[in-house]
């Protein structure tokens, strides 16, 4: 690796045993060792580092702040991780256009503050924003809380500067709301998971922060009714800001490991409502009367000191789940609002029929549900019989009109299930996309297709 020192500097590659370690996994646990991990500062070092891997066929890897949970940031052995880490600048905010320019490093909590401090939010929240970044958001076209009304990554994306794997530099997008020219080459990079090219600038829109936000917890006795309860919130013309799920198992977890007083019961739902302050209250009150129907007993947040640690209760989960077992399976299936009942309680009947625990919570309002199946993965006998879950649980999500990933992407995963849901005709075109940018397969190999 002399050439990339002589090209980028000493303080922008390693090969030391230490970074090699940290670099070689991300959220999925599973772990490679690159050859070398390089830290780019600009899109210029960008260039260099993807020339010289062309010429050399060395694979590249694109690394954001390392939070996916599919493997998407996992290196090859011998291959080279990017982490783009550095580039974490917010080089303009335009209040005439609502835009931002960022560098991919940006992180998402980072650019929230920002913009509120000024009245304004950026509406793509996931539950990692205080340490995801927005070029992982942009590559694996991250979700949120809020897409229920607001939409994920995709819908914020104005325009992209991205760097081919050749080292060519190409912008796509338009600082416009509309553009119509061309083929949408934006939208084919958001959501690549680093397999097309290396994101190095990301143009977002923003919104201005609502007049008035309240929030509600609702719990349920009864798991069905919390599901029947999302579908009758939607129906009643009602879109909240936010409409989150968590089981019985995600609350006993979330309160042995950081107490804070949510009650035990089957299902609970956290629902804010945005917007003009007559409006928010009128809609609250049609919430809290559907909810009372389906025995949901209902609780108003007051103030930001009671909202705040309902939203650290909720995203807490993730972490808390390791007090019930050392392992987590975790996926992110996506159903029609309609079917969440069926699909809450086929996974409950999934969890009795095997013995195993299958903990649910996420963002019912757009049907997002994670499903974590704990085990400890030192019992092989039990972790093949979770990992054969998995496919059921694909199945069924497929069965009710799914996709088998919400949000999470497919990176390492989830590739082997791609085919249950795509058909061949499609896996050509992709496979041909993926050929035209990039034939010498170097930028990310092995990911999303296999």
């Amino acid at each position: 690796m002399k050439a990339l020192l002589s090209l980028l500097g000493d303080d922008k590659v390693s090969t030391e045993p230490s970074d090699l370690i940290c670099y070689g996994f991300d959220s999925s646990r599973i772990e490679k060792r690159p050859a070398a991990v390089v830290w780019p500062e600009c899109t210029e070092d960008v260039i260099k580092i993807t020339r010289f891997a062309y010429e050399q066929e060395i694979p590249l890897i694109p690394r954001g702040a390392g939070t996916a949970t599919t493997g998407s940031a996992v290196p090859q052995e011998g291959a080279i991780v990017i982490s783009l880490e550095r580039m974490d600048r917010i080089e303009n905010i335009d209040l005439k256009n609502l835009t931002v320019t960022v560098q991919p490093g940006v992180i998402n909590g980072k650019l929230q503050r920002e913009l509120l401090r000024l009245g304004y939010f950026y509406p793509p929240d996931p539950a990692s924003m205080n340490f995801c970044s927005i070029g992982g958001n942009v590559s694996t076209n991250a979700g949120g809380p809020r897409a229920i009304k607001y939409g994920v990554t995709r819908d914020y994306v104005r325009a992209l500067e991205a760097v081919l794997p050749d080292g060519r530099l190409i912008r796509t997008g338009a600082m416009t709301a509309k553009s119509v020219v061309g083929y949408d080459l934006k939208d084919l990079l958001i959501g690549s998971e680093g397999t097309l090219a290396v994101i190095t600038k990301i143009v977002l829109s923003f919104l201005p922060e609502p007049e008035s936000i309240i929030t509600l917890l609702v719990v349920f006795n009864d798991l069905k009714a919390s599901g029947e309860a999302v579908s009758n919130i939607i129906s009643a013309k009602i879109i909240p800001r936010t409409l989150e799920f968590m089981d019985r198992d995600a609350i006993r977890a979330v309160e042995s490991y950081r107490p804070t007083g949510l009650k035990e019961a089957e299902a609970l739902l956290i629902i804010e409502l945005d917007g003009d302050t007559r409006t928010v209250q009128h809609q609250s009150e049609q919430v809290v009367e559907i909810c009372h129907k389906l025995g949901g007993s209902v609780t108003v947040a007051e103030d930001t000191l009671s909202r705040d640690k309902l939203w650290e209760a909720r995203r807490a989960i993730s972490p808390a789940l390791f007090s019930i077992a050392p392992t987590k399976i975790n996926e992110d299936v996506v159903v029609p609002r309609a079917r969440i009942p069926d699909m809450l309680l086929f996974l409950r009947s999934l969890s009795e029929e095997t013995g195993l625990s299958i903990v649910n919570f996420g963002h019912a309002g757009d049907g997002n549900i994670h499903v974590n199946i704990m085990v400890d993965d030192k019992d092989e006998e039990q972790y093949r019989k979770a990992q054969a879950l998995v496919r059921r649980i694909f199945e069924e999500t497929l069965r009710l009109g799914g996709s088998i990933s919400g949000e999470h992407g497919i990176g390492i995963t989830k590739a082997e299930y791609l085919d249950m849901e795509i058909g061949q005709n499609e896996m050509d075109l992709m496979r041909g996309i993926k050929k035209l940018f990039d034939h010498k397969n170097i930028m990310n190999p092995k990911k999303v297709l296999l």
